[in-house]
C-alpha cells in the first residue's frame, strides 16, 4: 500500500453557523412581523395629516387606503404606498416635460 492510496476528506466547504447566527436567522420572522406592525401603525398615523400634507409627499388618501386594501395582514402596506409615491411623482415629472 502506497501513502497515496489513502486520503482523507475533510468537509471545509460547509461552516457551522455560530450561536449568535442561529439566533439571528431564528428571531428574523419575528422582526418581520414587528416591521410589517410597525409600518402599519404608522400608515394610520397619515390618515391624520391634511390633504395637503399628504400631496407633499406625494400621496392622497385613496393611496393610504387601497395599501391596506391591496395587502393582506402579514405583507407590508409601505411597500404600495412607495410605489404609489414614486409613479405620482414619475407622472408630474413626465407632465413637467411636456409643458
Amino acid at each position: 500500500m502506497h501513502i497515496t492510496d489513502r486520503t482523507l476528506e475533510l468537509d471545509c466547504g460547509k461552516l457551522t453557523p455560530t450561536f449568535w447566527q442561529r439566533l439571528a436567522a431564528g428571531l428574523a420572522p419575528l422582526t418581520f412581523l414587528f416591521r410589517v406592525f410597525r409600518n402599519r401603525m404608522e400608515i394610520n398615523a397619515l390618515h391624520d395629516l391634511n390633504d395637503t400634507q399628504l400631496r407633499d409627499i406625494g400621496l392622497t388618501r385613496a393611496d393610504l387606503t387601497s395599501a391596506f386594501l391591496a395587502s393582506t395582514f402579514f405583507e407590508d402596506p409601505s411597500e404600495h404606498l412607495t410605489r404609489s409615491a414614486r409613479n405620482r411623482w414619475r407622472l408630474q415629472l413626465f407632465r413637467f416635460h411636456e409643458e
